[in-house]
């Protein structure tokens, strides 16, 4: 399905080699750290200057979407809309409405007209993730109209121009043959493991930001910060971020532990996902009501969890309230 995120704060052109603002939320900021990324950079500030359409290829979890924000932010389209539409999220009859739009009901799952993706973002940008799943005759359909500056929704026999940008993300930057003949940019995100220069980078901005709004941990110990590079990070930059925003619930004041962000030495036998569950489950729910100085509806409420499932989740881990409230 698709989502609209608000235009991003534009007024951020930091010189190169420095942290480039996107949004304003705290960890909003652009951090490269290595030649590769800060190539990506100077990139993406290239492709802001122009309105054709980008490509964006990397693994997933690597910041594709992030970038494409950044396009959009830096670009002249930035106070217009940013619209997600997740190819990958939809099946092959329910894509042609949501990106184009539909005059009526084409489809028995798609409820009246429908404006589309193309439409709504008019005047800005539309993220096509996951590219390489859109049917193969949408992307014909979509090259024709990116090349004659117009569309039509399903059902519609008039046109209506096209006033959006597309920035597309896909796993393989061959797939960059979806959007010939279009002299089109293409931006390719290495995998985090071959730009070991962003792992700290990265770390230590996601700590500042998950860590700033109370008196959280700072940094991380020097065993912390030898296995943060050693380790393989398969889920990329994504699994980095939530690695350290779980290991912030989990710490108090000091230094983060290579225990806390789940890493181990080579050698080291790793827990079954079923202690590991366990473990962490125990360590969360601590860490909240001491936090919250043993008070159950506060610390349910941070957890996002019901006050009853809360208090089971408490009994099944013969947790006892009366040591968090002295």
């Amino acid at each position: 399905m698709s989502d609209v995120e608000p235009h991003a704060d534009s007024a951020a052109h930091a010189n190169a080699g420095s942290p480039r603002r996107i949004g304003r939320r705290r960890d909003d900021v652009f951090v490269a750290a290595s030649a590769a990324m800060e190539r990506v950079v100077e990139a993406a500030v290239a492709a802001a200057r122009s309105d054709a359409p980008v490509l964006l290829a990397g693994p997933a979890g690597s910041g594709r979407k992030f970038v494409a924000r950044a396009i959009h932010a830096w670009g002249l389209r930035a106070s217009g809309l940013l619209v997600a539409l997740a190819c990958d999220a939809l099946s092959p009859p329910l894509q042609a409405p949501e990106l184009f739009g539909t005059v009526a009901a084409a489809e028995s799952r798609v409820v009246g007209p429908q404006p589309g993706a193309l439409a709504r973002a008019a005047g800005g940008s539309v993220v096509l993730a996951h590219a390489e799943r859109l049917d193969p005759g949408l992307r014909e359909r979509l090259s024709r109209a990116l090349v004659s500056g117009s569309f039509s929704r399903d059902g519609a026999a008039e046109t209506q121009p096209l006033r959006a940008r597309l920035l597309a993300t896909a796993d393989d930057p061959r797939e960059a043959a979806l959007f010939e003949p279009l002299a089109a940019h293409v931006i390719v995100l290495p995998p985090l493991r071959e730009r070991p220069e962003d792992v700290l980078a990265l770390a230590a901005h996601f700590l500042a930001a998950f860590a700033a709004p109370f008196d959280g941990p700072s940094g991380f110990t020097e065993e912390a910060r030898r296995l943060l590079l050693s380790e393989a990070w398969p889920g990329e930059v994504r699994e980095l971020r939530e690695r350290v925003r779980a290991a912030v619930a989990l710490s108090e004041a000091g230094p983060i532990t290579a225990e806390a962000l789940l890493l181990a030495a080579e050698g080291d036998a790793p827990p079954s996902y079923r202690e590991a569950k366990r473990a962490f489950e125990l360590r969360y729910v601590s860490a909240l009501l001491r936090r919250c100085g043993g008070n159950v509806t506060r610390a349910a409420r941070l957890a996002g969890k019901d006050r009853k499932d809360f208090y089971d989740v408490i009994r099944r881990n013969g947790l006892d309230l009366r040591r968090f409230r002295d």
